[in-house]
């Protein structure tokens, strides 16, 4: 069975100087401040409020786990919370994570859609200080 996906929105995060915690029982850990950015999908767009970040622990020198948590304001003022959390690899040539949003939204939110079904993340560096994340809605 192939999986069917509908684009929901590309994000463009940018990224803080990342605070090293260090070698803990869960993998060596750094915290990754998030200082803003844009996104944009198919009938909404808008920006990336400062101020959340991301857990990431590299686990046994390869295995990546990552769990962010930060807000989104779109063009019309509505704020979404969102909370990603997924794993990949830090294999060369390509590196990858894969992740499971989940959003909150006010209650009547236009971005109501948001609340139900299964989302996927891919996410992957830029080239400055920023990472690139598209969400997928599965149909």
């Amino acid at each position: 069975m192939m999986l069917e996906t509908d684009l929901i929105m590309t994000l463009k995060v940018d990224i803080g100087a990342h605070q090293i915690v260090g070698d803990t029982v869960k993998g060596h850990l750094k915290v990754i401040p998030i200082t803003g950015g844009s996104f944009e999908g198919p009938g909404m767009k808008g920006r990336v409020i400062p101020g959340g970040a991301d857990w990431n622990s590299l686990i046994g020198g390869k295995l990546r786990h990552v769990f962010a948590k930060y807000t989104i304001e779109t063009d019309d003022g509505e704020l979404i919370s969102i909370e990603n959390e997924g794993y990949g690899e830090d294999t060369e040539p390509k590196p990858f994570i894969r992740t499971v949003p989940r959003f909150t939204v006010r209650e009547g939110s236009p971005y109501d859609y948001l609340r139900s079904g299964v989302f996927v993340g891919s996410l992957k560096k830029g080239d400055g200080e920023f990472v690139e994340i598209q969400i997928f809605k599965l149909r």
